[in-house]
């Protein structure tokens, strides 16, 4: 860490002020924030949404006036690689194009948006190389294969001519975090560049960003909420909050002694893997400021609520002119559980696992090849539609996205009530009432029944997809990543508010995540599953605690823990590359074996390809 640079930092922020013009007048984005960049070092600007996080990195990139922004105040200075110092702010765009991406790259947090999808992947990376740099179409493409092999993607020379459509979430954000490194830059900006990724590939990229800084003296500017992913990567740490600074100081101080109850609040709320050790049952989080006594541990009961059996799930993939099936995407591959009522099942893993296909398999949105799903008595597999239709009563969901899951033109109170006219459970005013009771559950104020979707934070989306998904009393709920895109302290509340339906009404669930932490916050029992299968079962605190399979024993190893003191380094990841699900038609996997190691815990004994 550079303590005394001897150089001048790399960018300066000064008293910047963002305002953004609306209907209303005038909104601030950014109020007055100044902090600086060394050579070499690591700035975490962290907060929450809505903050003024993101606004500050747009604006030192000049992207911010595209959103409707105009920086109002306040200087950005940047030593550009000629030596010479510039203004940003009042630089001119034609400049800009040359200092944006070759001087400064940026990471954006949803990497879909940032791929254009008309273009291959090799022609995106090749683009800016051929711009700045002024390389042959050949040299483009040499280099764009070797940023591929850098950033650690399996096959590059095959991605380079795929869309990215055909690539996985992890792949496109390793192809984004390739195409800022292209030329070299100076400063790189990573906003949220991790947030909705698997641990295990967060890791690698927390661990490649590091590298790339030690070996080419790169600054970065870490935009995250994020806590352990601070501790991992800091030097210094910038909290911020509506639009202010908070409080600054190196990552050790901010950790070890927060001054500012704002980053005692977010510490307080991020849920640290090894916090339950010892404890058999999951508990809701004691958040800063909550009042009364602490929530009792949540037992549920030993009756079975959803036998799954050998449950198989692939899909074709066609190809030839005739488009005839050439292949299977073996997704789920013989998997079997059972989830008690009142209880908590998580399903972890990687993306790509197939741990969403279950869940979807379970409701039937995606049909099962084969394998039995007993919910409650009534065989699934063997219902028609529309019996179907009625267990769906019994079953529902609530998606990653609450926002996709919405529909934005209805008013929320029709959108929570829409499951009961469905099926014509309640009418009139003891319609209005039962809506009235769901938003009083899931704590939202009633006057948001007249609102619409994009009126609302993440977090208070996410709470009115679980009133819809209660609405019909159903007896599982399928959490498909429900709280991965939340804010620390949105999320935490989100989860205690699933702890404390579980608790009221004996609810089970059946929790889909790749948040270690998370899960073990909130699970009675934990599969975890790789390539279709679950290779290690029982309940959490076996698992977490003794985890016997070796890639659960990775999986624990890559989740950062939010503490600076207990960094994670690059030779402590030896992640293997996920081989492909995709096998011809004739393949036939073996039979899934499992060993029973202690009481309920089980390990796979049949070669996971792990």
């Amino acid at each position: 860490m550079l303590d005394q640079p001897t150089e001048r930092p790399i960018a300066q922020i000064e008293n910047l002020r963002v305002e953004f013009q609306t209907k209303d007048g005038p909104v601030v984005g950014v109020e007055d924030v100044s902090f600086s960049i060394n050579p070499g070092e690591t700035v975490c600007v962290v907060g929450e949404s809505g903050s003024g996080k993101s606004v500050s990195s747009l604006s030192l990139m000049r992207l911010v006036e595209f959103g409707g922004g105009t920086i109002a105040g306040g200087r950005l200075l940047f030593e550009r690689k000629t030596g010479g110092q510039v203004d940003l702010g009042k630089t001119d765009q034609e400049l800009m194009r040359t200092i944006r991406g070759n001087e400064i790259g940026m990471i954006f947090q949803e990497p879909m948006t940032a791929l254009n999808p008309v273009f291959t992947v090799g022609r995106q990376l090749t683009e800016g190389l051929r711009l700045h740099k002024g390389m042959t179409k050949k040299e483009a493409e040499d280099r764009a294969l070797d940023l591929l092999k850098q950033v650690r993607i399996p096959e590059p020379e095959r991605r380079l001519q795929q869309y990215p459509h055909e690539l996985s979430g992890g792949m496109r954000q390793r192809v984004v975090i390739a195409m800022a490194l292209a030329c070299e830059p100076r400063l790189l900006i990573a906003d949220e560049p991790t947030t909705a990724l698997d641990v295990t590939i967060q890791a690698e990229i927390l661990a490649l960003i590091d590298r790339l800084k030690r070996e080419t003296g790169t600054a970065v500017m870490f935009i995250t909420h994020d806590m352990a992913v601070v501790a991992q990567m800091a030097d210094r740490v910038v909290v911020m909050f509506r639009g202010n600074k908070v409080e600054e100081g190196t990552v050790e101080d901010i950790f070890e002694n927060p001054q500012h109850d704002y980053t005692k609040a977010l510490l307080s709320a991020v849920p640290r893997l090894g916090e339950m050790t010892g404890k058999a049952l999951p508990e809701p989080m004691r958040l800063l400021g909550a009042e009364g006594p602490a929530a009792l541990p949540i037992p549920g009961t030993e009756t079975p609520l959803l036998t799954v059996k050998h449950l198989v799930t692939r899909f074709a993939v066609r190809g030839g002119l005739l488009r005839r099936t050439v292949a299977n995407v073996h997704a789920v591959e013989d998997v079997s559980f059972t989830l008690n009522k009142g209880r908590t099942l998580s399903l972890v893993g990687e993306s790509g696992c197939g741990k969403s296909t279950a869940g979807r398999s379970i409701l039937r949105l995606v049909e099962p090849m084969s394998g039995s799903i007993i919910l409650d008595g009534t065989d699934i597999m063997a219902l028609d539609q529309s019996a179907l239709r009625r267990a769906r009563q019994d079953m529902q969901m609530v998606f990653q996205d609450p926002f996709a899951s919405l529909n934005p033109q209805m008013q929320l109170s029709d959108q929570v009530a829409e499951p009961l006219r469905n099926f014509g459970t309640h009418s009139g005013s003891a319609l209005t009432d039962k809506v009235a009771d769901l938003f009083d559950r899931v704590h939202l104020p009633r006057n948001f029944m007249r609102r619409f979707p994009h009126e609302l934070s993440g977090g208070q989306r996410q709470r009115v997809a679980i009133a819809r998904a209660l609405a019909l009393n159903p007896k599982l709920i399928i959490a498909d990543e429900a709280v991965s895109a939340l804010d620390v302290s949105v999320q935490a509340q989100v989860l205690n508010l699933m702890m404390e339906l579980q608790a009221d009404l004996g609810l089970s669930f059946l929790f889909i995540s790749h948040d270690m932490a998370v899960v073990e916050r909130v699970s009675h029992d934990v599969g975890v599953m790789y390539l279709g299968r679950i290779v290690e079962m029982g309940p959490r605190q076996a698992v977490f605690e003794d985890p016997q399979h070796p890639y659960t024993r990775a999986l624990m190893k890559a989740v950062p823990v939010a503490d600076p003191r207990q960094r994670k380094s690059e030779k402590d990841l030896n992640f293997r590359p996920i081989p492909s699900p995709i096998h011809p038609r004739g393949y036939q996997p073996a039979p899934s074996e499992y060993k029973e190691v202690s009481k309920g815990h089980f390990v796979l004994t049949t070669d996971s390809g792990y």
